[in-house]
């Protein structure tokens, strides 16, 4: 626990409706996001969360795509805009972080248009090359 915060990487502990909320009404990734479609991305992911100690109360959340060998991709990270500030983005990194290392991985990924500042913390940079990269957009969410 670290101020007032506590991690969790226990799927049956993240507030689903709450999540679901997050995404799919103030993200400006998944606005629009349905409940299968965050129940299904939720099955196959690692998830995240971090909680008010005191209260229970559910103040941010993340998920890990991952083989579990060689790649992982950081998804939906959420804080509840009443809670930023208090350093619920860096402790759900940090968590995310002990738990991925352990697995050895040579590449893990995400994507942000504001976070920068954050994720260079745990280690991110901005790609060398994003020539090499790709990637298909899909036409649904």
């Amino acid at each position: 626990m670290s101020n007032g915060l506590v991690f969790s990487s226990d799927a049956m502990a993240m507030d689903v409706d709450r999540v679901l909320r997050w995404l799919s009404e103030e993200s400006y990734w998944a606005k629009g996001r349905t409940r299968t479609t965050h129940e299904a991305a939720m099955a196959g992911s690692r998830n995240y969360g971090v909680f008010d100690a005191e209260t229970g109360e559910q103040l941010g959340y993340a998920r890990a795509i991952t083989d579990g060998a060689t790649f992982a991709w950081i998804a939906d990270v959420f804080v509840d805009p009443t809670a930023r500030g208090r350093g619920v983005g860096k402790r759900i990194m940090q968590g995310i972080i002990g738990d991925l290392e352990p697995l050895g991985l040579k590449r893990t990924a995400l994507f942000t248009a504001d976070a920068h500042t954050l994720y260079e913390k745990f280690g991110f940079t901005q790609l060398t090359d994003p020539e090499s990269w790709m990637v298909r957009r899909g036409i649904t969410m």
